[in-house]
Protein backbone atom coordinates (compact mmCIF):
# COMPACT_ATOMS: atom_id res chain seq x y z
CA UNK A 1 0.00 0.00 0.00
CA UNK A 2 1.91 3.39 -1.08
CA UNK A 3 2.09 6.46 1.10
CA UNK A 4 -0.12 9.27 0.41
CA UNK A 5 1.11 12.87 0.42
CA UNK A 6 -1.34 16.03 -0.50
CA UNK A 7 -3.68 13.89 -1.34
CA UNK A 8 -1.41 11.96 -3.89
CA UNK A 9 -1.08 7.86 -4.06
CA UNK A 10 3.14 7.71 -4.11
CA UNK A 11 4.78 4.66 -3.97
CA UNK A 12 8.23 4.19 -2.15
CA UNK A 13 11.16 1.73 -1.58
CA UNK A 14 11.57 0.77 2.04
CA UNK A 15 13.61 2.95 3.84
CA UNK A 16 12.75 5.87 1.60
CA UNK A 17 11.98 9.30 3.85
CA UNK A 18 8.79 11.07 2.95
CA UNK A 19 11.50 14.40 2.21
CA UNK A 20 12.73 11.61 -0.46
CA UNK A 21 9.39 10.32 -1.98
CA UNK A 22 7.61 14.16 -2.29
CA UNK A 23 11.15 15.35 -4.07
CA UNK A 24 10.71 12.64 -6.34
CA UNK A 25 7.58 13.24 -7.03
CA UNK A 26 8.13 16.82 -7.97
CA UNK A 27 6.79 17.93 -4.17
CA UNK A 28 8.67 20.83 -2.41
CA UNK A 29 9.05 20.61 1.41
CA UNK A 30 10.97 23.23 2.15
CA UNK A 31 14.48 22.28 4.41
CA UNK A 32 18.16 23.40 5.04
CA UNK A 33 19.96 20.54 6.69
CA UNK A 34 18.68 17.63 4.99
CA UNK A 35 20.90 16.60 1.73
CA UNK A 36 19.19 14.37 -0.22
CA UNK A 37 21.91 11.50 -0.84
CA UNK A 38 23.53 11.78 1.91
CA UNK A 39 23.85 8.67 4.27
CA UNK A 40 21.99 10.06 7.08
CA UNK A 41 19.98 13.49 7.96
CA UNK A 42 21.07 15.93 10.62
CA UNK A 43 17.28 16.76 11.22
CA UNK A 44 18.58 20.42 12.91
CA UNK A 45 17.03 22.58 11.06
CA UNK A 46 13.19 21.56 11.69
CA UNK A 47 12.13 23.66 8.52
CA UNK A 48 10.67 20.21 6.72
CA UNK A 49 8.27 19.36 9.56
CA UNK A 50 4.52 18.21 7.83
CA UNK A 51 1.89 17.14 9.29
CA UNK A 52 0.45 13.40 9.56
CA UNK A 53 -2.55 11.71 10.10
CA UNK A 54 -3.38 9.94 13.27
CA UNK A 55 -0.20 12.28 14.89
CA UNK A 56 -0.61 14.89 17.38
CA UNK A 57 3.37 16.95 16.51
CA UNK A 58 4.42 17.56 13.38
CA UNK A 59 6.91 15.37 12.42
CA UNK A 60 10.46 15.93 10.46
CA UNK A 61 10.02 14.67 6.83
CA UNK A 62 13.77 14.22 6.48
CA UNK A 63 14.16 11.51 9.32
CA UNK A 64 10.06 10.25 9.08
CA UNK A 65 10.32 6.74 6.86
CA UNK A 66 6.98 6.28 4.62
CA UNK A 67 4.89 3.75 5.93
CA UNK A 68 2.75 1.87 3.83
CA UNK A 69 -1.27 3.60 4.09
CA UNK A 70 0.50 7.01 6.05
CA UNK A 71 -0.99 9.94 5.24
CA UNK A 72 1.31 13.06 4.90
CA UNK A 73 0.03 16.84 4.48
CA UNK A 74 3.45 19.12 3.42
CA UNK A 75 1.60 22.67 3.67
CA UNK A 76 -0.88 23.23 6.63
CA UNK A 77 -1.42 26.45 8.99
CA UNK A 78 0.51 25.23 11.46
CA UNK A 79 3.31 23.34 9.04
CA UNK A 80 3.70 27.31 7.11
CA UNK A 81 3.49 28.90 10.91
CA UNK A 82 6.48 26.61 12.19
CA UNK A 83 8.36 27.16 9.53
CA UNK A 84 8.17 30.65 9.26
CA UNK A 85 8.94 31.33 13.01
CA UNK A 86 11.92 29.03 12.63
CA UNK A 87 12.75 31.37 10.01
CA UNK A 88 12.14 34.51 12.09
CA UNK A 89 14.68 32.79 14.79
CA UNK A 90 17.48 32.04 12.48
CA UNK A 91 17.63 35.73 10.87
CA UNK A 92 17.54 37.19 14.12
CA UNK A 93 21.17 36.71 14.93
CA UNK A 94 22.08 36.80 10.84
CA UNK A 95 24.40 39.77 9.39
CA UNK A 96 22.21 42.14 7.81
CA UNK A 97 24.52 42.80 4.88
CA UNK A 98 23.18 40.42 2.10
CA UNK A 99 23.46 43.31 -0.41
CA UNK A 100 27.69 42.71 0.21
CA UNK A 101 27.41 39.03 0.55
CA UNK A 102 28.40 37.13 -2.40
CA UNK A 103 25.66 34.53 -2.31
CA UNK A 104 23.49 37.85 -2.82
CA UNK A 105 20.96 36.44 -4.83
CA UNK A 106 21.95 33.23 -4.77
CA UNK A 107 21.08 32.21 -1.33
CA UNK A 108 19.19 29.18 -0.19
CA UNK A 109 18.19 31.14 3.09
CA UNK A 110 16.97 33.97 1.71
CA UNK A 111 15.04 32.55 -0.62
CA UNK A 112 13.31 30.80 1.51
CA UNK A 113 12.88 33.36 3.87
CA UNK A 114 11.04 35.39 0.88
CA UNK A 115 9.09 32.05 -0.02
CA UNK A 116 7.95 31.94 3.82
CA UNK A 117 6.66 35.67 3.54
CA UNK A 118 9.51 37.08 6.46
CA UNK A 119 9.66 40.55 5.30
CA UNK A 120 10.46 41.69 8.76
CA UNK A 121 12.89 41.17 11.76
CA UNK A 122 10.19 39.99 14.24
CA UNK A 123 13.08 38.89 16.76
CA UNK A 124 15.98 40.55 17.37
CA UNK A 125 19.57 38.53 18.51
CA UNK A 126 22.48 39.21 19.87
CA UNK A 127 25.16 39.35 16.50
CA UNK A 128 27.81 36.85 16.53
CA UNK A 129 31.24 38.36 16.64
CA UNK A 130 33.44 35.00 15.23
CA UNK A 131 36.53 35.72 13.63
CA UNK A 132 36.52 34.81 9.76
CA UNK A 133 39.13 32.33 8.55
CA UNK A 134 41.22 33.42 5.59
CA UNK A 135 43.88 31.47 6.19
CA UNK A 136 43.05 29.11 3.29
CA UNK A 137 44.19 29.55 -0.23
CA UNK A 138 40.95 27.91 -1.43
CA UNK A 139 38.32 28.43 0.95
CA UNK A 140 36.81 31.33 3.37
CA UNK A 141 34.84 30.92 6.60
CA UNK A 142 32.36 33.45 7.78
CA UNK A 143 30.75 31.63 10.93
CA UNK A 144 28.58 34.81 12.05
CA UNK A 145 26.58 33.53 8.77
CA UNK A 146 26.31 30.00 9.54
CA UNK A 147 22.97 29.02 10.48
CA UNK A 148 24.34 25.78 12.08
CA UNK A 149 22.34 23.37 9.71
CA UNK A 150 25.19 20.93 9.17
CA UNK A 151 24.92 20.43 5.70
CA UNK A 152 29.02 20.86 5.54
CA UNK A 153 29.18 18.66 8.26
CA UNK A 154 27.43 16.06 6.58
CA UNK A 155 29.82 16.31 3.24
CA UNK A 156 32.97 16.65 4.89
CA UNK A 157 32.21 13.62 7.65
CA UNK A 158 29.71 11.29 5.91
CA UNK A 159 30.02 11.57 2.21
CA UNK A 160 33.76 12.80 2.05
CA UNK A 161 34.86 10.36 4.24
CA UNK A 162 37.42 13.75 5.40
CA UNK A 163 36.49 14.95 9.02
CA UNK A 164 38.21 18.66 8.79
CA UNK A 165 34.88 20.11 10.67
CA UNK A 166 32.59 19.75 12.97
CA UNK A 167 30.38 21.43 15.72
CA UNK A 168 32.27 23.07 18.40
CA UNK A 169 31.08 25.11 21.94
CA UNK A 170 27.53 24.46 23.53
CA UNK A 171 24.57 26.94 22.98
CA UNK A 172 24.51 30.31 21.67
CA UNK A 173 28.44 29.66 21.04
CA UNK A 174 27.98 26.58 18.96
CA UNK A 175 29.61 27.47 15.74
CA UNK A 176 31.41 25.08 13.00
CA UNK A 177 35.29 25.35 13.19
CA UNK A 178 38.49 22.65 12.98
CA UNK A 179 39.70 21.15 15.54
CA UNK A 180 41.03 23.46 18.44
CA UNK A 181 39.58 26.49 16.33
CA UNK A 182 42.02 26.05 14.26
CA UNK A 183 42.20 27.63 10.54
CA UNK A 184 41.45 25.50 7.52
CA UNK A 185 45.00 26.02 5.92
CA UNK A 186 46.47 23.95 9.31
CA UNK A 187 43.36 21.36 9.56
CA UNK A 188 42.66 18.12 8.12
CA UNK A 189 40.54 19.90 5.03
CA UNK A 190 42.06 19.01 1.73
CA UNK A 191 40.18 22.05 0.09
CA UNK A 192 37.61 19.61 -2.16
CA UNK A 193 34.94 23.01 -1.61
CA UNK A 194 31.73 20.06 -1.12
CA UNK A 195 30.96 22.26 2.43
CA UNK A 196 31.04 25.18 0.17
CA UNK A 197 28.65 23.85 -2.70
CA UNK A 198 26.28 22.79 0.23
CA UNK A 199 26.36 25.76 2.58
CA UNK A 200 23.04 27.72 1.98
CA UNK A 201 23.91 30.81 3.03
CA UNK A 202 27.70 32.42 2.66
CA UNK A 203 28.79 31.47 5.56
CA UNK A 204 31.77 29.11 3.24
CA UNK A 205 32.66 30.35 0.14
CA UNK A 206 35.47 30.05 -2.24
CA UNK A 207 38.52 32.66 -1.75
CA UNK A 208 37.39 35.39 -4.37
CA UNK A 209 39.82 36.27 -7.29
CA UNK A 210 37.82 38.25 -9.91
CA UNK A 211 39.18 41.19 -8.41
CA UNK A 212 42.56 40.28 -8.97
CA UNK A 213 41.54 38.91 -12.81
CA UNK A 214 39.72 42.20 -13.85
CA UNK A 215 42.98 44.21 -12.66
CA UNK A 216 44.98 41.80 -14.45
CA UNK A 217 42.84 42.83 -17.72
CA UNK A 218 42.73 46.89 -17.06
CA UNK A 219 46.89 46.65 -17.14
CA UNK A 220 48.66 47.14 -20.37
CA UNK A 221 51.48 45.48 -18.95
CA UNK A 222 49.63 42.13 -18.96
CA UNK A 223 49.05 39.69 -21.80
CA UNK A 224 46.46 37.23 -19.99
CA UNK A 225 45.51 33.99 -21.59
CA UNK A 226 42.89 31.63 -20.02
CA UNK A 227 42.53 27.96 -20.12
CA UNK A 228 38.63 26.24 -19.33
CA UNK A 229 38.34 22.75 -17.87
CA UNK A 230 35.85 20.50 -19.74
CA UNK A 231 33.07 20.79 -16.96
CA UNK A 232 32.67 23.95 -16.62
CA UNK A 233 30.73 23.96 -20.11
CA UNK A 234 29.10 21.15 -19.02
CA UNK A 235 28.02 22.74 -16.36
CA UNK A 236 26.98 26.52 -17.62
CA UNK A 237 24.71 24.45 -20.16
CA UNK A 238 22.41 24.50 -16.66
CA UNK A 239 21.57 27.88 -17.60
CA UNK A 240 21.21 27.96 -20.71
CA UNK A 241 16.84 28.35 -21.77
CA UNK A 242 15.31 26.54 -24.20
CA UNK A 243 17.29 23.71 -26.54
CA UNK A 244 20.60 22.81 -24.53
CA UNK A 245 23.60 23.83 -26.69
CA UNK A 246 26.55 20.97 -27.28
CA UNK A 247 29.62 21.47 -24.77
CA UNK A 248 31.51 22.54 -28.20
CA UNK A 249 29.37 25.38 -28.95
CA UNK A 250 28.92 26.29 -25.20
CA UNK A 251 32.88 26.30 -24.82
CA UNK A 252 33.03 28.18 -28.15
CA UNK A 253 30.36 30.83 -26.40
CA UNK A 254 32.56 30.76 -23.80
CA UNK A 255 35.42 31.92 -25.67
CA UNK A 256 33.77 35.09 -27.50
CA UNK A 257 32.42 36.28 -23.96
CA UNK A 258 36.35 35.86 -22.53
CA UNK A 259 37.61 37.41 -25.23
CA UNK A 260 34.74 39.91 -25.62
CA UNK A 261 36.13 41.04 -21.51
CA UNK A 262 40.03 41.72 -22.63
CA UNK A 263 41.69 37.92 -22.27
CA UNK A 264 44.33 37.37 -25.10
CA UNK A 265 43.98 33.90 -25.67
CA UNK A 266 41.44 31.15 -24.58
CA UNK A 267 42.96 27.32 -24.21
CA UNK A 268 41.21 24.31 -24.15
CA UNK A 269 42.16 22.22 -20.60
CA UNK A 270 41.14 19.09 -22.62
CA UNK A 271 44.26 19.32 -24.97
CA UNK A 272 46.22 19.40 -21.84
CA UNK A 273 44.40 15.81 -20.33
CA UNK A 274 45.48 14.38 -23.40
CA UNK A 275 48.99 15.16 -22.57
CA UNK A 276 48.05 13.78 -19.47
CA UNK A 277 47.03 10.46 -20.78
CA UNK A 278 50.40 9.93 -22.73
CA UNK A 279 52.49 10.66 -19.82
CA UNK A 280 50.20 8.69 -17.52
CA UNK A 281 49.95 5.47 -19.50
CA UNK A 282 53.77 5.71 -20.42
CA UNK A 283 54.47 5.74 -16.34
CA UNK A 284 52.16 3.14 -15.80
CA UNK A 285 53.22 0.42 -18.50
CA UNK A 286 56.60 1.64 -17.24
CA UNK A 287 55.76 0.15 -13.77
CA UNK A 288 53.91 -3.15 -15.29
CA UNK A 289 56.52 -3.99 -17.36
CA UNK A 290 59.27 -2.83 -14.94
CA UNK A 291 58.15 -3.76 -11.42
CA UNK A 292 57.45 -0.67 -10.32
CA UNK A 293 54.96 0.69 -7.24
CA UNK A 294 51.20 -0.85 -7.94
CA UNK A 295 48.63 0.04 -8.27
CA UNK A 296 49.57 3.58 -9.37
CA UNK A 297 47.05 6.08 -8.32
CA UNK A 298 45.84 9.27 -10.94
CA UNK A 299 47.04 12.05 -9.66
CA UNK A 300 44.70 14.72 -11.62
CA UNK A 301 42.37 15.60 -8.47
CA UNK A 302 44.09 18.23 -6.24
CA UNK A 303 41.78 17.27 -3.24
CA UNK A 304 42.94 13.51 -3.75
CA UNK A 305 46.66 14.36 -3.85
CA UNK A 306 46.42 16.39 -0.57
CA UNK A 307 44.42 14.15 0.81
CA UNK A 308 47.31 11.50 0.36
CA UNK A 309 49.76 13.76 1.71
CA UNK A 310 47.85 14.71 4.39
CA UNK A 311 45.90 11.47 5.56
CA UNK A 312 47.67 8.44 4.04
CA UNK A 313 51.04 9.38 3.05
CA UNK A 314 51.79 5.60 2.97
CA UNK A 315 50.28 6.10 -0.40
CA UNK A 316 52.47 8.73 -1.91
CA UNK A 317 54.67 5.82 -3.86
CA UNK A 318 51.51 4.71 -5.25
CA UNK A 319 50.76 8.28 -6.95
CA UNK A 320 51.57 8.64 -10.92
CA UNK A 321 53.87 11.39 -10.82
CA UNK A 322 52.06 13.61 -13.34
CA UNK A 323 50.77 17.17 -12.65
CA UNK A 324 47.16 17.41 -13.22
CA UNK A 325 46.15 19.15 -16.66
CA UNK A 326 45.43 22.62 -14.81
CA UNK A 327 49.51 22.40 -14.31
CA UNK A 328 50.57 20.69 -17.04
CA UNK A 329 48.66 23.55 -19.36
CA UNK A 330 50.06 26.11 -16.73
CA UNK A 331 53.38 25.24 -17.34
CA UNK A 332 53.61 24.23 -20.86
CA UNK A 333 51.96 27.82 -21.53
CA UNK A 334 54.28 29.76 -20.11
CA UNK A 335 57.01 27.32 -21.86
CA UNK A 336 55.81 27.82 -25.28
CA UNK A 337 53.08 31.00 -25.59
CA UNK A 338 55.98 33.34 -25.11
CA UNK A 339 57.63 31.67 -28.74
CA UNK A 340 54.37 31.87 -29.96
CA UNK A 341 52.91 35.21 -29.28
CA UNK A 342 54.99 38.51 -29.44
CA UNK A 343 54.58 39.39 -25.61
CA UNK A 344 56.18 43.18 -26.45
CA UNK A 345 57.86 42.60 -23.10
CA UNK A 346 54.94 42.48 -21.50
CA UNK A 347 54.07 39.85 -18.26
CA UNK A 348 52.20 36.98 -19.15
CA UNK A 349 49.22 36.00 -16.89
CA UNK A 350 47.66 32.56 -16.60
CA UNK A 351 43.84 32.04 -15.34
CA UNK A 352 42.50 28.95 -14.95
CA UNK A 353 38.71 28.42 -15.05
CA UNK A 354 37.75 25.30 -13.37
CA UNK A 355 35.22 23.57 -11.59
CA UNK A 356 37.46 22.44 -8.68
CA UNK A 357 38.27 25.17 -4.92
CA UNK A 358 41.27 22.80 -4.67
CA UNK A 359 43.27 23.81 -7.91
CA UNK A 360 43.16 27.00 -6.26
CA UNK A 361 45.22 25.77 -3.22
CA UNK A 362 47.21 23.55 -6.31
CA UNK A 363 48.56 26.22 -8.10
CA UNK A 364 49.04 28.37 -4.90
CA UNK A 365 51.17 25.00 -3.55
CA UNK A 366 53.19 24.37 -7.13
CA UNK A 367 53.21 27.20 -9.19
CA UNK A 368 52.31 27.36 -12.95
CA UNK A 369 49.01 29.58 -13.07
CA UNK A 370 48.64 32.64 -11.49
CA UNK A 371 44.64 32.58 -10.72
CA UNK A 372 42.04 30.27 -10.68
CA UNK A 373 38.24 31.00 -10.99
CA UNK A 374 35.59 28.42 -10.44
CA UNK A 375 32.95 28.20 -12.66
CA UNK A 376 30.75 30.11 -9.75
CA UNK A 377 33.53 33.26 -9.92
CA UNK A 378 33.41 32.88 -13.83
CA UNK A 379 30.16 33.72 -13.84
CA UNK A 380 30.57 36.58 -11.37
CA UNK A 381 33.70 37.70 -13.90
CA UNK A 382 31.74 38.04 -17.08
CA UNK A 383 28.30 39.94 -15.10
CA UNK A 384 31.44 43.10 -14.11
CA UNK A 385 31.40 43.31 -18.31
CA UNK A 386 27.67 42.94 -18.65
CA UNK A 387 27.48 39.57 -20.17
CA UNK A 388 25.23 36.80 -18.82
CA UNK A 389 25.81 33.35 -20.97
CA UNK A 390 22.19 32.44 -20.61
CA UNK A 391 21.94 34.98 -23.53
CA UNK A 392 25.50 34.34 -25.11
CA UNK A 393 25.14 33.33 -29.01
CA UNK A 394 28.23 34.54 -30.56
CA UNK A 395 30.91 32.05 -30.71
CA UNK A 396 35.03 32.04 -31.49
CA UNK A 397 37.26 28.88 -32.07
CA UNK A 398 39.44 28.45 -29.01
CA UNK A 399 43.42 29.20 -29.84
CA UNK A 400 45.87 27.61 -31.01
CA UNK A 401 48.49 25.85 -30.17
CA UNK A 402 46.02 24.47 -27.43
CA UNK A 403 42.88 24.29 -28.43
CA UNK A 404 42.47 20.75 -30.27
CA UNK A 405 41.19 17.94 -27.45
CA UNK A 406 39.93 14.53 -28.34
CA UNK A 407 36.63 13.35 -27.01
CA UNK A 408 39.06 11.11 -24.30
CA UNK A 409 40.31 14.34 -22.92
CA UNK A 410 36.38 15.92 -22.06
CA UNK A 411 35.61 12.76 -20.78
CA UNK A 412 38.37 13.99 -17.76
CA UNK A 413 35.44 16.18 -16.40
CA UNK A 414 33.33 12.80 -14.97
CA UNK A 415 34.18 10.13 -12.75
CA UNK A 416 35.83 7.45 -14.58
CA UNK A 417 36.73 9.83 -17.45
CA UNK A 418 40.37 9.55 -17.07
CA UNK A 419 40.13 5.96 -16.11
CA UNK A 420 38.23 5.38 -19.78
CA UNK A 421 40.62 7.88 -21.43
CA UNK A 422 43.70 6.38 -20.79
CA UNK A 423 42.42 2.64 -21.38
CA UNK A 424 42.40 3.73 -24.83
CA UNK A 425 45.52 4.21 -24.92
CA UNK A 426 47.03 1.77 -22.57
CA UNK A 427 45.06 -0.73 -25.38
CA UNK A 428 47.17 0.69 -27.64
CA UNK A 429 50.89 0.64 -26.17
CA UNK A 430 50.25 -2.77 -25.13
CA UNK A 431 48.42 -4.42 -27.99
CA UNK A 432 49.51 -2.72 -31.06
CA UNK A 433 46.06 -1.17 -32.08
CA UNK A 434 42.84 -0.02 -30.88
CA UNK A 435 40.40 -1.63 -28.83
CA UNK A 436 38.05 -4.09 -30.28
CA UNK A 437 34.27 -2.77 -30.56
CA UNK A 438 35.08 1.28 -30.31
CA UNK A 439 36.52 2.66 -27.67
CA UNK A 440 33.77 3.47 -25.45
CA UNK A 441 34.30 1.90 -22.11
CA UNK A 442 30.29 1.11 -20.27
CA UNK A 443 31.99 -0.73 -17.54
CA UNK A 444 33.49 2.69 -16.13
CA UNK A 445 30.58 5.50 -16.81
CA UNK A 446 28.15 6.57 -14.13
CA UNK A 447 27.81 7.59 -10.69
CA UNK A 448 28.43 4.13 -9.09
CA UNK A 449 30.38 4.52 -6.14
CA UNK A 450 33.46 1.67 -7.32
CA UNK A 451 33.59 1.00 -10.57
CA UNK A 452 36.27 -2.49 -11.55
CA UNK A 453 37.20 -4.19 -14.51
CA UNK A 454 39.85 -5.81 -16.32
CA UNK A 455 41.53 -4.84 -19.76
CA UNK A 456 42.68 -7.80 -21.70
CA UNK A 457 45.84 -6.01 -23.79
CA UNK A 458 48.22 -8.46 -25.76
CA UNK A 459 50.02 -10.38 -23.12
CA UNK A 460 48.18 -8.62 -20.28
CA UNK A 461 45.68 -8.40 -18.56
CA UNK A 462 45.55 -4.44 -16.51
CA UNK A 463 42.97 -4.61 -13.67
CA UNK A 464 41.72 -1.31 -13.01
CA UNK A 465 39.14 0.66 -10.89
CA UNK A 466 36.98 4.25 -10.37
CA UNK A 467 36.65 5.80 -7.12
CA UNK A 468 33.79 7.93 -7.27
CA UNK A 469 34.51 10.23 -4.49
CA UNK A 470 36.91 10.14 -1.49
CA UNK A 471 34.07 8.41 0.96
CA UNK A 472 33.79 5.51 -0.74
CA UNK A 473 38.09 5.01 -0.81
CA UNK A 474 38.20 2.46 1.86
CA UNK A 475 36.26 0.32 0.15
CA UNK A 476 39.60 0.04 -2.58
CA UNK A 477 41.88 0.14 0.30
CA UNK A 478 40.39 -2.71 2.30
CA UNK A 479 40.47 -4.97 -0.94
CA UNK A 480 43.64 -3.80 -1.69
CA UNK A 481 44.87 -4.83 1.71
CA UNK A 482 42.88 -8.07 2.17
CA UNK A 483 44.06 -9.07 -1.18
CA UNK A 484 40.93 -9.19 -2.74
CA UNK A 485 41.90 -6.94 -5.09
CA UNK A 486 44.55 -6.80 -7.39
CA UNK A 487 44.91 -4.07 -9.42
CA UNK A 488 46.94 -2.14 -11.63
CA UNK A 489 45.50 1.23 -12.20
CA UNK A 490 42.57 3.28 -9.62
CA UNK A 491 41.58 6.70 -10.74
CA UNK A 492 40.25 8.84 -7.50
CA UNK A 493 37.92 11.62 -8.04
CA UNK A 494 37.45 13.02 -4.97
CA UNK A 495 33.93 14.70 -5.72
CA UNK A 496 31.01 12.75 -6.44
CA UNK A 497 30.57 12.61 -10.72
CA UNK A 498 33.79 14.03 -10.69
CA UNK A 499 34.87 17.81 -11.58
CA UNK A 500 31.14 17.44 -13.31
CA UNK A 501 29.97 17.75 -9.03
CA UNK A 502 32.97 19.80 -8.07
CA UNK A 503 33.18 22.33 -5.38
CA UNK A 504 33.42 25.28 -7.41
CA UNK A 505 30.57 24.38 -10.05
CA UNK A 506 27.17 26.46 -9.23
CA UNK A 507 25.57 25.70 -5.85
CA UNK A 508 23.47 22.45 -6.01
CA UNK A 509 23.00 19.11 -4.42
CA UNK A 510 21.58 17.48 -6.66
CA UNK A 511 22.49 14.65 -7.78
CA UNK A 512 20.43 14.62 -11.15
CA UNK A 513 22.13 17.33 -12.52
CA UNK A 514 25.34 15.81 -12.38
CA UNK A 515 24.14 12.86 -14.41
CA UNK A 516 23.36 15.69 -16.58
CA UNK A 517 26.86 17.12 -17.11
CA UNK A 518 28.25 13.66 -17.52
CA UNK A 519 25.60 12.58 -20.23
CA UNK A 520 26.78 15.63 -21.96
CA UNK A 521 30.48 14.79 -22.01
CA UNK A 522 29.42 10.78 -22.83
CA UNK A 523 27.86 13.13 -26.21
CA UNK A 524 31.08 15.24 -26.95
CA UNK A 525 32.70 12.09 -26.67
CA UNK A 526 30.44 10.19 -29.18
CA UNK A 527 30.53 13.00 -31.51
CA UNK A 528 34.59 13.62 -31.85
CA UNK A 529 36.09 12.87 -34.97
CA UNK A 530 38.91 12.07 -32.58
CA UNK A 531 38.53 9.92 -29.56
CA UNK A 532 42.26 9.14 -28.12
CA UNK A 533 44.87 11.09 -26.50
CA UNK A 534 47.23 9.07 -28.64
CA UNK A 535 46.11 10.56 -31.98
CA UNK A 536 45.99 14.20 -30.79
CA UNK A 537 48.12 16.20 -33.33
CA UNK A 538 48.23 19.33 -31.34
CA UNK A 539 50.01 17.06 -28.91
CA UNK A 540 52.08 15.11 -30.96
CA UNK A 541 53.81 18.72 -32.21
CA UNK A 542 54.47 19.81 -28.70
CA UNK A 543 56.83 16.27 -28.60
CA UNK A 544 58.15 16.46 -31.43
CA UNK A 545 59.07 20.39 -30.79
CA UNK A 546 59.51 20.33 -27.44
CA UNK A 547 58.44 17.45 -25.39
CA UNK A 548 60.26 14.52 -27.00
CA UNK A 549 58.52 11.64 -25.52
CA UNK A 550 56.95 10.87 -22.99
CA UNK A 551 58.59 10.25 -19.92
CA UNK A 552 61.29 12.14 -21.63
CA UNK A 553 63.71 14.99 -19.98
CA UNK A 554 62.16 17.45 -21.09
CA UNK A 555 58.30 15.99 -20.19
CA UNK A 556 59.85 14.90 -16.72
CA UNK A 557 60.88 18.65 -16.00
CA UNK A 558 57.79 20.49 -16.77
CA UNK A 559 55.05 17.73 -16.73
CA UNK A 560 55.71 15.79 -13.23
CA UNK A 561 56.14 16.31 -9.89
CA UNK A 562 56.68 15.53 -6.62
CA UNK A 563 54.98 14.76 -3.02
CA UNK A 564 54.97 15.85 0.22
CA UNK A 565 53.96 14.16 3.61
CA UNK A 566 52.51 17.19 5.19
CA UNK A 567 51.36 14.45 7.53
CA UNK A 568 54.93 14.02 9.21
CA UNK A 569 55.65 17.93 8.41
CA UNK A 570 52.52 18.65 10.85
CA UNK A 571 53.76 16.35 13.46
CA UNK A 572 56.96 17.96 13.39
CA UNK A 573 55.45 21.44 13.53
CA UNK A 574 53.34 20.39 16.28
CA UNK A 575 56.55 19.24 18.73
CA UNK A 576 58.35 22.22 17.72
CA UNK A 577 55.20 24.33 19.02
CA UNK A 578 55.37 22.52 22.12
CA UNK A 579 58.71 22.40 22.76
CA UNK A 580 59.78 24.93 25.16
CA UNK A 581 62.91 27.21 23.99
CA UNK A 582 66.18 26.06 26.26
CA UNK A 583 66.20 29.68 27.89
CA UNK A 584 62.42 29.94 28.98
CA UNK A 585 61.16 28.45 32.20
CA UNK A 586 59.08 25.49 31.60
CA UNK A 587 55.27 25.94 32.77
CA UNK A 588 54.18 23.62 36.15
CA UNK A 589 50.40 24.25 34.91
CA UNK A 590 49.52 23.55 31.34
CA UNK A 591 47.09 26.13 30.39
CA UNK A 592 43.57 25.09 28.68
CA UNK A 593 42.97 24.95 25.22
CA UNK A 594 39.74 27.33 25.38
CA UNK A 595 40.23 28.80 28.36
Amino acid sequence: MPVTINGRSLDFTPGETVLQVAKRAGIDIPHLCALDWAPSPAASCRMCVVEVEGSPRLQTSCTLEAQDGMAVTTHTARTIKARRTIMELLIASHPNECLACVRGGDCELATLAADLGVRQDRYIGVARQHPLDVSSPAIWRDPNKCVLCGRCITMCHSVQGVGAIDFAGRGYTTRVAPAYYDGLNVSECVHCGQCVRACPTGALVERDEVDAVVAALADPATVVVAQVAPAVPAALIDVTPGKAPSIKVMLERLSSALANVGFDAIYDTAFAADLTIMEETAELVRRVEEGGVLPMFTSCSPAWVHYVETHRPDLIPHLSTCKSPQQMAGAVIKEVVPRYLDLEGKKLVTVSIMPCTAKKFEASDQGDVDHVLTTRELRRLLARFGIDMAGQEERRPLDAPFSEASGAGRLFGGSGGVMEAAVRTVYKLLAGKEMDGGPRVAELRGLDGVKLMSVGAGDLTVNVAVVNGLGRLDAVLDGMETGQLELHFVEVMTCTGGCAGGGGQPYSTDLDTIKKRLERMYEVDRRSQNRVSHDNEQVRELYERLLGFPLGEASHHLLHRTYIDRKRVAAERDVAAATPAATEPVASDPACIGA
